[in-house]
């Protein structure tokens, strides 16, 4: 461990330069704070930007584009030679990442928050040490913890040269055979990157389905495309043993009863992830965690200690990047004695596969686990005149309402840009909007965003465009 001599003092300290510490920070210092953030990693950013959301996205990106243009040939659009050059995109992905990191950067110091880079530890409840810099500690009035997650560790006796997320988006190589251990999104996000690469695709989980969080008939849209692009997808399956071959991976597989052993190129073990939690010295401050290590707070981002901040993955709820950012502004307007709280109605989850796949509020789950009765209106796509031009028809909309009141509790989509079109049903929870609220409203025509208005008539049963009664669906 090294220490420095020189200890400073600051109104506000920031523990993370991710999306939720960054963002606090910029918030904090607009609002006429003295902030300074501290950050163990030498790109600014997180693991959002540096080897999670933005790398993956932009491989994402160049691998759907290359199987758009093979799938344009139906429409007459033919070519010679498309190739993807793995360096080429690495190097692109590189660059990508590291011109958002350096903005993140120009942002911070032209608001003049000041950057300490090291590992802050708490050594009492208003003061940081901080190893591996020139500055040996912080005394602080405010703090924000946003030390964010990490990859979940495989036991020790996987300690073997396989590839975790971060690893897999360096596209250190395209193996011929990749297996990839986990079903959640950034399993099937990089199974689908790297089959688009080239390599054949052995998918294992655990549970009896992929992609637990979502409702099954969104996720199967994914799933049927998987299985195309797939070698093998096994569900209530399991990894018992990987051992290193001369050439590659043994991997012992209980599947279906049966006990399977293959050989692959690579593994992926794409396990979840855990919270920052575990050495940051929050015993020093009397800062409590739960039994999975996160960390509670008030609607107003406090913990136990009321000076004491905590936003992002290392408190409960999703781990999105999207919902740091906003617990980041709450916490920053608090400090600055603004009246703020995280009081939002929706947390839109999205997941980057092909079809991609997206959902806000209630789930059908949700409303079969509470017992709960409810509308459902669902619009094919293959009914959408957009979604025909693109020759994109597979997948659907929809929405989910109140059957009394016709309040939107939920949307749900699987189909190209559901990411983007999810915002819409975020703001219609948030506004307390009704069915009639997206029916009356004027969509243009022809796009995707149709199919919102098109499921909310299915929903109130009044479609046009299909014959199809909604359904009500009790738990």
């Amino acid at each position: 461990m090294v220490v420095g001599s020189l200890r400073q003092e600051c109104e506000v300290a920031v523990i993370g330069a991710g999306p939720g510490g960054y963002v606090a920070a910029l918030r904090a210092a607009d609002l006429g704070k003295d902030v300074t953030v501290i950050e163990a990693s030498d790109r600014l950013g997180g693991v959002c930007l540096t080897e999670g959301c933005i790398p993956s996205k932009a491989l994402i990106n160049i691998v759907e584009l290359a199987s758009a243009a093979r799938d344009a040939s139906k429409a007459g659009l033919t070519f010679k030679d498309l190739t993807i050059d793995p360096a080429a995109l690495s190097q692109w992905t590189d660059s990508v990442v590291d011109g958002l990191t350096k903005g993140v950067a120009g942002l911070l110091k032209r608001r003049g928050v000041e950057v300490i880079r090291g590992k802050a530890q708490f050594d009492g409840p208003n003061s940081l040490l901080i190893e591996d810099s020139d500055t040996s500690g912080i005394d602080f009035r405010q703090c924000i913890i946003a030390t964010g997650s990490r990859i979940n560790e495989l036991p020790p006796a996987y300690d073997l040269p396989i590839w975790s997320s971060a690893d897999a988006l360096r596209v250190p190589e395209v193996p011929q055979r990749l297996l990839v251990v986990g079903g959640g999104y950034i399993g099937m996000e990089l199974g689908l990157v790297y089959a688009g690469l080239g390599s054949k695709i052995t998918m294992v989980e655990f549970f009896p389905r992929l992609l637990l969080g979502a409702d099954p008939d969104l996720v199967d849209v994914v799933v049927k495309n998987c299985k195309k692009q797939f070698e093998s997808i096994m569900v209530d399956s399991k990894v018992t043993a990987i051992e290193q071959t001369s050439s590659g991976f043994a991997v012992t597989i209980e599947h279906e009863g049966k006990t399977l052993v293959e050989e692959y190129d690579q593994v992926l073990a794409a396990v979840g992830r855990k919270p920052n939690t575990d050495k940051i010295g929050l015993e020093n401050a009397g800062i409590v965690t739960n039994d999975q290590g996160l960390i509670e707070v008030t609607p107003e981002g406090r913990t136990n200690v009321p000076h004491i901040f905590a936003i992002g993955d290392v408190t409960p709820g999703p781990a999105l990047a999207h919902k740091a950012s906003r617990e980041a502004k709450v916490v920053a307007e608090v400090i600055a004695n603004h009246p703020a709280a995280f009081d939002n109605t929706a947390i839109p989850a999205v997941v980057f596969t092909d079809p991609e796949l997206a959902w806000t509020g209630l789930t059908e789950q949700d409303a079969e686990e509470q017992g709960r009765k409810v509308n459902v209106g669902r619009f094919p796509l293959s009914a959408l005149g957009r979604a025909r031009t693109m020759g994109r028809t597979d997948g659907l909309v929809k929405v989910i309402s109140d059957p009394d009141t016709q309040l939107v509790l939920g949307v749900g989509m699987v189909g190209p840009h559901a990411s983007e079109l999810i915002a819409e049903g975020t703001l219609a929870l948030e506004m307390g909007a009704t069915l009639e609220d997206l029916m009356v409203t004027i969509h243009p025509h022809p796009t995707l965003s149709e199919a919102i208005m098109e499921a909310s008539e299915v929903a109130a049963g009044s479609a046009v465009h299909i014959h199809a009664p909604r359904e009500s669906v009790r738990g």
